[in-house]
């Protein structure tokens, strides 16, 4: 259906004379957008340079290691996706690592785990770091050629070794992670000294220094990827995870590649086309629920969805509903494509979006929400670059749970990730543990176009939230929110099968369950008739509301002159802010 963009709901003012708790941040060369002040200086830098939107996104991500390992960093996974301004075209980067290639469900069996997962500190969920490969392939792939590879680390690693302060505990995210991981940091490795300040986890203001992280940027400025896939890292973290009970060998590193692939996409409304990360990411969860969501107009199930009133339990409800089919595919289906097929164009094909469509009740939640068959019929950071050029590139990084694992490899200054638990440890799933093969991952960029420009270079992270956030910030867009009242507004949460879930995900709701948590700002009469409709809601309040991740957005705009402007927002849940270059 096509939006009659004269009738369409304007942004509700948060406060009497400003539309949004921050202003929108402008500018007309570049911007870097991203939940860490610090870490936005380093992108800017080398925006300053002369270096494009990719560039500057790696800067960003090393610097974001430094001063946020409690969420990212080169022991875990990068994904990113790149608007070439001069081809108009998107490019996807997926820098997610295989699992050790000798590691098998009977070897977890065997260390007395009987779940349907791999316990996320245990060392055999490690699968091989791809950040350090996907920050090197980045810029020789998509960067300007006129930065080198020690001009994008140098920020990064002037923090490392001069040190950087650390954010207030109690109302930023960086902190308080730290304090309540500094036990696990403690015991799950020999070396978790190196990422603690005398034994103790930094608290506000304290200024702490990662010699040893810098001592490995260090190796792969100078060797490209054989200073962390092969020698001394590549040593440390093998000896690591051996020492664990893992089977993780220098072969499984030494093999590592990062992967080029064509980004999938879905037009919404015939109006803006959205990208995504193809599986092993979950970003088709948000595709698939923005398809669903077009289908149920289009079955007249809700009428114009644009022109609901803004987070009214209407318009909750139908967003819950068309996540909980969307999740019920994505938790199912989603797997490493290489080892699995994914039917990824079945899933996003007209007649499979409009079945899922009519499974939408209006009046009530469906309490059996399971995966259907179409071949038949919050822990990360997410950070945005815009250049000069008209370039964007929307990257996101993570470890998982927090630091990971929290186990350091001897002198190398960071934790290594836990993507593998995100493995189901039943053999006949698709996504079930095999080694070399690439889990379920949660974490996922987006882009925006409208026909082949630019429109939106954005993302949420948080988990399971992620999709969750793209489809609700997308919509919040399209209804005429700026870059900032669209992430300012109060968000939902489905647990979606989320580890942080209180309820079952098997039990009377099938594969998605109807838990929902709903943040401050959603009125309490909304709860209640929601809760009537049959949905388990949850208020998300306080420390509480990190489930419902930390967004970031860039805007492509022009003058009346066609100057190009870009406008973005950072989410006032995290710690950062959207900084233009001048």
């Amino acid at each position: 259906m096509k939006i009659d963009w004269s009738k369409v709901e304007r942004p509700e003012i948060v406060f009497q004379r400003y539309p949004s708790r921050r202003s929108v941040v402008y500018g007309t060369k570049g911007i870097v957008s991203c939940s860490q002040p610090l870490a936005a200086e380093a992108g800017l830098e080398i925006l300053r340079k002369g270096g494009n939107a990719a560039d500057a996104a790696v800067a960003t991500s090393a610097a974001l290691n430094v001063t946020e390992p409690s969420c990212c960093g080169i022991g875990g996974d990068a994904f990113c996706l790149f608007y070439d301004a001069k081809t108009k075209t998107v490019k996807a980067m997926n820098g997610s690592g295989h699992s050790p290639a000798k590691l098998t469900i009977d070897h977890i069996r065997s260390q007395g785990i009987t779940g349907n997962s791999i316990p996320v500190h245990n060392l055999n969920a490690v699968t091989v770091p791809g950040a350090a490969a996907a920050w090197v392939d980045t810029v020789e792939n998509l960067g300007s050629g006129n930065v080198t590879l020690a001009d994008v680390f140098a920020p990064a690693i002037r923090l490392a070794e001069e040190g950087s302060d650390i954010s207030h505990p109690v109302s930023e995210i960086n902190g308080a992670s730290w304090i309540r991981s500094e036990q696990q940091i403690k015991n799950a490795s020999p070396n978790g000294d190196e990422m603690l300040l005398n034994g103790k986890a930094p608290y506000p203001g304290q200024l702490i220094k990662l010699p040893n992280l810098a001592k490995t940027f260090r190796s792969v400025v100078e060797h490209g990827k054989d200073g962390f896939y092969k020698g001394r890292v590549a040593e440390a973290i093998v000896e690591l995870i051996q020492s664990k009970g893992g089977v993780m060998e220098l072969e499984d590193l030494a093999n590592h590649a990062t992967t080029f692939v064509e980004p999938i996409s879905y037009t919404f409304n015939d109006e803006v086309t959205v990208y995504e990360c193809p599986p092993n990411g979950q970003g088709i969860t948000a595709l698939l629920a923005l398809g669903i969501l077009d289908n149920m107009e289009e079955q007249g199930k809700i009428g114009s969805l644009l022109e609901l009133e803004h987070n009214s339990p209407k318009y909750l409800h139908t967003l819950i509903e068309a996540l909980r089919l969307a999740f019920a595919d994505s938790q199912y289906y989603v797997t490493d494509p290489e080892v699995v097929h994914v039917p990824v164009k079945e899933l996003l094909s007209k007649e499979y979006l409009a079945s899922r469509a009519k499974l939408f009740d209006p009046e009530k939640t469906n309490p059996a929400v399971v995966h259907g068959n179409p071949v038949n019929s919050s822990d990360t950071v997410y950070f945005t670059v815009s250049d000069q050029w008209g370039n964007a590139c929307s990257y996101i990084q993570s470890n998982y749970a927090g630091f990971g694992t929290a186990a350091v490899p001897k002198g190398c200054g960071f934790t290594l990730q836990n993507r593998g638990s995100n493995f189901n440890l039943d053999p006949n799933h698709p996504n079930a543990l095999k080694g070399g093969k690439r889990p379920y991952h949660t974490i996922i960029p987006a882009m925006a176009l409208r026909g082949d420009e630019l429109f939106l270079s954005y993302g949420v992270m948080g988990g399971f939230m992620q999709p969750q956030g793209h489809v609700q910030v997308l919509l919040n867009i399209l209804r005429g929110y700026t870059p900032q009242a669209a992430l300012d507004a109060p968000r939902f949460c489905i647990s979606a099968g989320s580890p942080e879930s209180q309820t079952s995900n098997t039990g009377t709701a099938g594969d998605v369950n109807s838990e929902v948590y709903l943040e401050e700002g959603i009125t309490d009469e909304v709860l209640e008739t929601l809760r009537a409709m049959g949905h388990d809601v949850r208020r998300a309040s306080g420390a509480g509301r990190g489930l419902l991740g930390r967004g970031q957005i860039i805007q492509k705009l022009n003058d009346q002159s066609g100057t190009l402007v870009w406008a973005a927002g950072s989410d006032p849940r995290g710690d950062g802010h959207a900084v233009p270059q001048i």
